[in-house]
């Protein structure tokens, strides 16, 4: 396949299992030691098991924040520009247009409030 022979194929899978359940042992064992630590005496939850958090930790991050691991880079990208937009507009106004947008946007955002 491509060059590449079977045995490093193999071997970067079995890598990618060996981290896989490494992560999750971790990530499971984190949120069952904060809960066991903190809910029992604040709240008086029962303790958890470890496959209950890892259950606790998948609901979460499907209610809540989804499994992007990129942080959102598109949306970091996609904001650069913008500012580099804006940046070279405002480089190209003289001092009465760059005035004039600035009133503009400030009788704009006054209304919303």
């Amino acid at each position: 396949m491509y060059g590449k022979s079977k045995f490093k194929i193999f071997a970067k899978g079995v890598f990618f299992l060996v981290m896989a359940a490494i992560f999750v042992f971790v990530l499971g064992s984190v949120v069952m030691f904060l809960w066991n630590a903190l809910l029992p005496d604040i709240i008086g939850a029962k303790e958890i098991t470890f496959w209950q958090a890892v259950g606790l930790f998948i609901l979460s991050r499907i209610l809540f924040g989804g499994f992007r691991m990129g942080g959102g880079r598109r949306k970091r990208k996609w904001k650069n520009k913008k500012k580099a937009f804006w940046k070279e507009k405002m480089m190209g106004m003289d001092d009465g247009e760059k005035e004039r947008l600035k009133a503009k946007w400030k009788s704009y955002c006054d209304k919303k409030e």
